[in-house]
C-alpha cells in the first residue's frame, strides 16, 4: 500500500512522500521558480529573509535598545494609541476627547487613514473604515488637525529606523550625520529610533496629553507602574513614557498572517497561480525587490518617482504656514541636500488594499495605477528633479498581463485580513474609539 501512495505522489510531482501523513508540500513549477528567485535575491539566500516574526516573539522583532519591548508596554501602548480620552489639548474646547492616534491609523484601513488626508481634531464622523471622516465646517480651518501629507501605515514599522515620509524622526542609523537639522525635532536628541521619536513627538503635534491627572482619572496608573518599574513613580506618568509604550506596541503590528507570509512558511496553496506569477515578476523583471525587500518589503532608502502632492482642493487642503514647500521636497526638505530633493521613504506594501490612496500625496486610487505609472515613467510633478528620479522609473517595460499579475500579488497576497487582533475591545475610559465625536459614535455604534 505504501508503494502505491509513493508512486501516486511521484506521478503528481506535488508532494514529497513518507511513510506517514506528515509530508511537506513541494508545490508547482511556479513555486519552484519563485523559490529559486527568492534565494537568489535575498541577502542570506533563504526564504526566511522575507518572513515576519510572530507578534509576541519580542526577541526577533527589531527594537530600540533604549526601549526594550515588554508585554506590559505593549498592552499599555495598545490602549493608549486608541484612547480618545488622550485628546486633552484641543484648540477647540468642544473637541476634547474626540480623537486619538488611531484616528489616522486605524486597523480597518490597514493602520493608515482611509482618507487621502488624515483628520484628527475637528474631524466629524468615521464611516466604515475611517473613509467617512470629514472636516468640521463650523470651525476655522487652522484649528483642524489635518495631515499635510498622506498618513503612512503603522504596519511593520519595526523594520524602519526613521519615521515619516522624509525620515526626519529618529536619532540613529539613517539619520546619523543629520543633527544640524534637528532644530524643530528636539525629541531626536533623546537618542531613540524613529518609531519612539514619532510616538513621543506625535502627542504634542496632535494635541494629545498624558500626565499624572490623565493616568489617575482614567485608570491607567497600574498599567504604567507595571510597564515602567525601573522608573521612579513620580516620573512614570509622562508623554515620554506613553510614547515608549505606544512605540513598543507599534513594533508588534506585523502583517504576519498574509497569504505571502503563509506561502513563505510552507503553505504552497496560500497564493493563487496569478499571485505567484505576480510574485515572480515582483522579484525579477519588475525590479520591485530592489527597494521593497526584507520581511517588511521595505528598505531604508528614499527614492524619487515624481508623484504628485496635495493640490489645495476640496479633496486635499493645504493649510497656510504648514511648511508645505519643504514637505514637497521629501528627504531633501529635511536634509537640505539637493540630491535628496523629491525623494520619499520606501513604504511597506502590506495591506495597501485597505487604504485606497497611494503615493505621498495620495494622487493614486488603485494599486494597478501606481504600477502602470512607474512602468510608463511620465512624472505627475512638474517640480520634481528629473536627475534624482529612481533608476527603475519608466525602465521596466512590463506587459499588461505582468502588471495585472503584480497587482494581484500586492493586493491579495500581501493583505493580512485579521488586523482586528491588534485592536482592544474596550478602553480604560470606556469611550468610543478611534474617534469619539457625536457622528463617530453613531457610525461606530457607540451611542
Amino acid at each position: 500500500m505504501k508503494k502505491i501512495i509513493t508512486l501516486t505522489c511521484i506521478s503528481l510531482f506535488l508532494f514529497s512522500c513518507s511513510d506517514d501523513d506528515d509530508y511537506i508540500p513541494i508545490g508547482s513549477g511556479l513555486d519552484k521558480e519563485l523559490t529559486t528567485i527568492l534565494t537568489t535575491v535575498s541577502e542570506d539566500k533563504t526564504l526566511s529573509y522575507f518572513i515576519l516574526p510572530e507578534s509576541d516573539d519580542y526577541l526577533n522583532i527589531p527594537q530600540d535598545p533604549l526601549n526594550v519591548i515588554t508585554k506590559e508596554k505593549v498592552e499599555l501602548g495598545k490602549l493608549l494609541l486608541h484612547e480618545t480620552a488622550l485628546g486633552r489639548k484641543p484648540k477647540m474646547t468642544e473637541m476634547t476627547a474626540t480623537y486619538s492616534c488611531a484616528s489616522c491609523h486605524q486597523a480597518a484601513a490597514g493602520f493608515s487613514s482611509a482618507l487621502r488626508q488624515g483628520i484628527g481634531e475637528c474631524g466629524v464622523g468615521f464611516g466604515i473604515n475611517g473613509n467617512g471622516r470629514i472636516i468640521n465646517q463650523g470651525v476655522p480651518i487652522d484649528s483642524v488637525d489635518i495631515q499635510p501629507i498622506r498618513s503612512p501605515t503603522l504596519l511593520n514599522v519595526a523594520y524602519q529606523d526613521v519615521m515619516l515620509w522624509n525620515g526626519q524622526f529618529g536619532a540613529t542609523g539613517t539619520n546619523q550625520g543629520t543633527e544640524a537639522n534637528w532644530g524643530q525635532i528636539p525629541e531626536n536628541f533623546l537618542g531613540f529610533q524613529g518609531v519612539e521619536v514619532q510616538a513621543i513627538k506625535g502627542q504634542g503635534v496632535h494635541r494629545l496629553l498624558v500626565d499624572e491627572d490623565f493616568v489617575i482619572t482614567f485608570g491607567y496608573k497600574e498599567m504604567f507602574d507595571q510597564a515602567f518599574t525601573d522608573i521612579v513613580e513620580k516620573q512614570r506618568y509622562t508623554t515620554k513614557n506613553a510614547g515608549l509604550a505606544i512605540a513598543a506596541y507599534e513594533r508588534t503590528l506585523l502583517a504576519n498572517k498574509s497569504p505571502w507570509q503563509q506561502w513563505l512558511k510552507g503553505d504552497r496553496n496560500a497564493m493563487t497561480t496569478v499571485e505567484k506569477k505576480g510574485a515572480i515578476t515582483f522579484f525579477s523583471k519588475g525590479k520591485c525587490y530592489e527597494c521593497h525587500t526584507g520581511p517588511a518589503l521595505s528598505d531604508k532608502g528614499f527614492y524619487a518617482f515624481g508623484m504628485g502632492d496635495f493640490d489645495n482642493s476640496n479633496k486635499a487642503v493645504v493649510v497656510a504656514n504648514s511648511g508645505f514647500e519643504n514637505i514637497k521636497k521629501g528627504r531633501g526638505g529635511f536634509t537640505k541636500n539637493t540630491n535628496d530633493d523629491y525623494k520619499f521613504k520606501t513604504p511597506t506594501l502590506y495591506n495597501l488594499l485597505d487604504n485606497g490612496f497611494y503615493g505621498h500625496g495620495g494622487t493614486f486610487t488603485s494599486v494597478r495605477d501606481v504600477i502602470a505609472y512607474k512602468n510608463k515613467g511620465i512624472p505627475q510633478s512638474t517640480e520634481a528633479t528629473v536627475e534624482n528620479f529612481a533608476s527603475q522609473f519608466g525602465t521596466i517595460d512590463l506587459t499588461d498581463d505582468e502588471i495585472n499579475n503584480l497587482t494581484a500579488f500586492i493586493e491579495n497576497s500581501l493583505r493580512d485580513s485579521n488586523l482586528t487582533r491588534y485592536v482592544p475591545e474596550t478602553l480604560k475610559s470606556g469611550q468610543c474609539f478611534p474617534t469619539n465625536d457625536i457622528q463617530s459614535q453613531i457610525d461606530l455604534g457607540c451611542n
